[in-house]
């Protein structure tokens, strides 16, 4: 269902870069949400888990902004393709690896270990927050809204991904899209995604 490739794929973090850059210069250009003052850099690195091994260091860096009135300085963190709010493994990384349909088993645990360097209580929290948190969350009730057939919450994120229309990577990329929303808590956008089914 999901292709082993995307984990490793440098073209696909080329491609959330520049998505990153978009959706970052729209905030920008919004300004400051309390007072419309101009937005200036406050960029930070992270050291992301998960994804090609040699990210350079601009692919690291997690935008964010910061009021330029000195009696606001409030911070505005964009939405992002590429982090999933503070977790530590890359947003592409932790659905494709939660995605993959053969279950937590002994011998899967010790290949995605060997393969990717995920622990499995890693993999098993991944597994309870997509099955529990995600799924009794608002973002999802919304989404499944505009499904014409429901979605097995036992399955996700494999059961959302297959909704998606495209290949493997449009429907990575539509996934993350709707993910924007839980990607950062001062995003005041709206979850703007399109299910393209």
């Amino acid at each position: 269902m999901v292709c082993h490739s995307l984990l490793g794929s440098a073209s696909l973090y080329t491609v959330l870069l520049r998505l990153d850059r978009d959706l970052a210069e729209e905030v920008r250009r919004k300004g400051c949400p309390r007072d419309g003052g101009a937005l200036h850099h406050a960029d930070f690195e992270r050291r992301p888990r998960g994804g090609p091994g040699a990210l350079g260091r601009r692919a690291r860096m997690r935008t964010s902004f910061c009021c330029a009135r000195r009696e606001c300085r409030k911070r505005v963190t964009p939405p992002s393709m590429r982090f999933l709010g503070r977790r530590v493994y890359l947003g592409a990384f932790v659905v494709l690896v939660s995605a993959m349909r053969h279950g937590l088993s002994e011998r899967r645990v010790a290949e995605l270990r060997a393969l990717l360097g995920v622990a499995r209580s890693t993999l098993v929290r991944w597994r309870r927050w997509w099955r529990e948190t995600f799924a009794a969350s608002p973002l999802f009730a919304a989404v499944r809204g505009h499904l014409a057939m429901p979605v097995d919450a036992a399955g996700l994120p494999a059961s959302l991904l297959e909704r998606f229309e495209g290949d493997e990577r449009q429907r990575l990329l539509a996934m993350l899209v709707m993910l924007l929303p839980l990607t950062t808590s001062s995003w005041s956008g709206k979850a703007g995604f399109s299910m393209g089914m």
